[in-house]
């Protein structure tokens, strides 16, 4: 298992990564979301070309969206992308895009949780959370959360093991919780509160620090579904700067959203294999920070929908094994 050093991320990210290899995706169901450019939109155009059932790019914005439909199909030749809408920092969005595939009692595949909001200053959601803690966390848990009942159905039904990919990054490495905000009884609150936000490069702070938080909560997501779970969750580190391009970047979501099996539970992966997250992740301290994170979380998301705590009660109470 690789362990994550600056100087050999940098070394990486001069070596190509391996082409992506083409899978079977005949009449399954992908979705991704923020998936109208980057990143995103790259993976999409992969996923195309292996012609699944269903392609589902979910995007903020409509004419966006529209576009990169538009672009998909004449890049690819593929013409059965859907445009969705989702816009996480609305609850009424993130409930709404679920609501509309449970109404198709839609198959679902894989999901690739990509969406992600930088914001340079402190902002906060109609929810009043800080912007990038409502996006790339809370509205994130949400979605996933909500899916789980359509992915169980689906294993179930076609007897395969649907994926849950949570874009997380290397950046989550500079990040910690400190000793001062641990010892608040109310983690997410002292987290997206001005005055913890304001205190120092916000910007770059703010991302670092959500994309720890995706690392914790795809952990403990995946210890609650349990190792019975035919559900696999897990986090990938986004690889798109330095030396690398958009294009060999998104050849780790591919990657993470195909490789492999059920042996996949719960891992990080970078640069197309399995990785160790952080020294703060693994720590006493983060693993006390993972659990108060998800039973936060759940507390949060279960004043949004009223499906949260009977999925949790369903599907979600393994605990950590």
């Amino acid at each position: 298992m690789a362990k994550f050093h600056t100087m050999q991320f940098i070394r990486n990210q001069r070596k190509p990564l391996p082409p992506v290899k083409p899978a079977n995706l005949t009449g399954k169901t992908v979705i991704i979301t923020g998936a109208n450019t980057g990143l995103g939109f790259e993976a999409a155009k992969h996923f195309a070309g292996m012609y699944p059932g269903r392609l589902i790019l979910a995007c903020r914005s409509k004419e966006r969206g529209e576009a990169a439909v538009a672009k998909l199909a004449q890049e690819t030749g593929y013409r059965r992308a859907e445009l969705r809408l989702l816009d996480l920092d609305s609850y009424a969005s993130t409930t709404r895009f679920v609501a509309d595939l449970e109404r198709e009692e839609a198959r679902i595949d894989i999901v690739v949780a990509n969406a992600a909001v930088h914001p340079s200053s402190y902002k906060t959601s109609a929810h009043g959370w800080e912007s990038t803690l409502q996006v790339n966390h809370i509205s994130t848990a949400l979605l996933c959360i909500l899916l789980v009942p359509l992915l169980n159905k689906t294993a179930q039904t076609f007897s395969v093991f649907p994926r849950i990919v949570i874009i997380s990054s290397e950046m989550h490495f500079f990040a910690t919780v400190e000793d001062k905000v641990r010892a608040r009884p109310r983690l997410l609150e002292t987290l997206s509160s001005q005055e913890y936000c304001t205190q120092k490069h916000m910007a770059q702070d703010r991302y670092n620090l959500s994309k720890l938080l995706n690392v914790f909560f795809a952990r403990a997501m995946q210890a609650h579904l349990g190792l019975s779970s035919p559900i696999v969750a897990f986090t990938q580190m986004a690889e798109f700067f330095v030396a690398r391009s958009t294009e060999m970047g998104s050849r780790t979501l591919v990657w993470a959203s195909l490789e492999g099996g059920p042996e996949m539970k719960g891992t990080f992966s970078s640069s197309c294999q399995v990785a160790e997250e952080s020294d703060f992740v693994l720590s006493k301290e983060g693993q006390e920070v993972e659990g108060r994170l998800w039973e936060e979380t759940i507390v949060v998301l279960d004043k949004v929908s009223p499906q949260i705590r009977p999925i949790v009660i369903e599907y979600l109470s393994a605990g950590r094994v």
